[in-house]
């Protein structure tokens, strides 16, 4: 198949194969092999690829290219660590991988190209998210933090900066274990963004200013999370096997928010949880091998997808179809079809890298403007320092001979 269903799951599993589904139908129809990834390891580049880490078993690290079509890897990139997370641009141009030192790595594609490398956190990079837009990178850490970066900065080759500090929108601190897992809203600056972690919480932050607004307990860690398409409720993946829910209609930052356990639940960890059908349908991977479709309106589970053949599932994906945007590496949709052009609301990256170029240049013409500005006052105000000593000199010289003539008379 040249591309994938507009409704296609990806599973993980650490022996080293992936499978695809069409949730529609409950048998797989495709399968990837020779990848041993870690969770999040694998990403949808645009409408005909796909990436996976892998690490051998000499524990070196790479990242393989696979076609839709195709069984086995057609490209291998090499990467400069193990790498695990994997979350690319929503035109499949560059891809980011997490690496086990913290740094972030990026690759143009599908030459696999470093365009650059960076340190963002000082431990193993758990997972990534991109926005809606494609305009801010998050990345978590099993250091406990989220940072986010604006994406043109990192790709930008006319983008040059020394310091992490340079480029890093938000450090958001907070949580005191490993983050499983981000997702973000839509609204633009207005965003709120939430952290889940094996501390048993989800963490409520403000894009805009970058501080935290509440946080979520729950009876165990969370692996994964995701908002319903009016961002009106939250759906948790416990490692107890539960889904567990919330409201977030009002100002949910304001009061207590307590997550209610839905009645069934997997026999083991779910790991990952994404939405598909326009949010009509959630589905859930256990780690014992299963896949669940739930109708979010019953809460009931509408079809099981089960290869445990395979062995244990260790992440999934919702690939992007033609007829709706939908998941990435935790589910979360890419976008809503709300009346706006999609063309408009995955806008290829190399527009954005362009307008963050283009900004770049306005704020360094007007820097130039007001450096012109005040070395043109400093000329203006020297000359009129020289102009007043001139005519305070004359002045002087009148005053000195009107007073030799009067002298004489």
């Amino acid at each position: 198949m040249s591309s994938p269903s507009p409704k296609t799951a990806l599973t993980q599993f650490p022996g080293g194969h992936i499978t695809a589904y069409t949730p529609s139908s409950t048998t797989a129809f495709s399968r990837f092999s020779g990848s041993h990834s870690p969770r999040n390891g694998i990403a949808i580049l645009g409408k005909k690829h796909i990436a996976a880490s892998h690490v051998s078993g000499t524990s070196a690290g790479a990242v393989h290219l696979y076609n839709w079509w195709s069984s086995t890897p057609y490209h291998r990139i090499s990467v400069p660590e193990p790498v695990a997370p994997l979350s690319a641009t929503s035109d499949g141009q560059y891809l980011f991988a997490g690496g086990i030192s913290g740094h972030i790595h990026a690759f143009s594609l599908p030459a696999g190209d470093l365009v650059r490398s960076f340190p963002a956190h000082s431990k193993p990079i758990s997972c990534f998210e991109i926005n809606g837009d494609g305009s801010l990178l998050i990345s978590g850490s099993n250091d406990g933090t989220v940072a986010i970066f604006p994406v043109y900065k990192l790709l930008s080759v006319s983008s040059s900066w020394s310091s992490i500090s340079d480029v890093i929108l938000h450090r958001l601190i907070g949580h005191e274990s490993s983050v499983t897992a981000i997702t973000i809203g839509i609204g633009g600056i207005n965003s709120t963004v939430i952290s889940c972690s094996l501390d048993c919480t989800c963490k409520f932050w403000s894009l805009m200013h970058g501080t935290h607004l509440n946080t979520v307990t729950f009876p165990c860690a969370v692996w994964g999370i995701v908002m319903d398409t009016m961002e009106s409720e939250f759906y948790a993946a416990g490692s107890d096997g539960s889904v567990y829910s919330g409201g977030l209609a009002g100002q949910p930052w304001k009061h207590e928010l307590n997550p209610v356990a839905w009645e069934r639940k997997h026999g083991g960890p779910i790991v990952a949880i994404a939405t598909i059908n326009y949010g009509q349908n959630l589905l859930t991977a256990s780690e014992e091998g299963d896949v669940w479709i739930w109708d979010l309106e019953t809460r009931v589970v509408v079809k099981v997808l089960a290869d445990k053949e395979m062995g244990s599932i260790s992440g999934l994906v919702v690939a992007k179809g033609f007829d709706e945007v939908c998941g990435n590496g935790n589910g979360r949709f890419g976008g809503w079809n709300l009346g706006l052009y999609i063309e408009e609301v995955s806008r290829p990256m190399r527009e954005v890298m362009e307008m963050g170029v283009a900004l770049n240049g306005a704020v360094e013409d007007r820097g130039r403007a007001i450096n012109n500005l005040e070395s043109a006052m400093g000329i203006y105000e020297k000359m009129l320092e020289l102009l007043l000593k001139e005519v305070m000199a004359g002045n002087s010289g009148d005053d000195g001979h009107g007073g030799d003539e009067d002298k004489a008379e």
